[in-house]
């Protein structure tokens, strides 16, 4: 036999064989809108059992996210981007001290809940005489305390949906 042959062979044996391995999932099968007669099977994830399953549109931990959102919601959002897992706000100044004001950034690096997943970037500008902004040192404490606040805001929406 030729060996274009034996590939048509080992093609066709091939494309009979896979609606046998196809998904045994009948809701799957039915509300596929696509009928072309041939489709591939969808096979398990390995690793499907031992990560968090996350609402579909967003590529980072649901529970981080929101509660980031809920810390941050006070200051204005400049850029969000929940597939890539990062918050930045746009410049806020306390009304109290007009002085001085903060920037943040958050990055949200896993999808699972856990504190090393979350990362914030604090920036301080300070006014000058001249009523230029001027960039300014901030404490690592600070960036410290927002992580505790999202992470414990994380923690309680978590605990909330366990107990519903």
């Amino acid at each position: 036999m030729s060996d274009r042959r034996i590939l048509g062979l080992i093609l066709s044996a091939a494309i009979l064989a896979l609606p046998a391995c196809a998904s045994r999932n009948a809701e799957a099968a039915e509300s596929s809108s696509e009928s072309s007669g041939f489709r591939l099977p969808s096979l398990p994830n390995p690793l499907a059992s031992n990560r968090v399953v996350e609402p579909e549109g967003i590529g980072v931990n649901g529970y981080l996210w929101r509660a980031s959102l809920d810390t941050i919601s006070f200051m204005p959002l400049a850029e969000v981007d929940p597939f890539g897992g990062v918050i930045v706000t746009d410049w806020y100044a306390n009304p109290q001290m007009a002085s001085e004001r903060f920037k943040l950034t958050v990055y949200i690096l896993d999808t699972r809940l856990r504190a090393d997943a979350l990362a914030v970037s604090v920036f301080r500008q300070v006014r000058s005489e001249s009523g230029e902004w001027i960039d300014a040192e901030t404490g690592a404490q600070t960036a410290y305390d927002i992580e505790n606040a999202i992470l414990t805001r994380a923690r309680q929406l978590r605990i909330s949906q366990l107990e519903n």
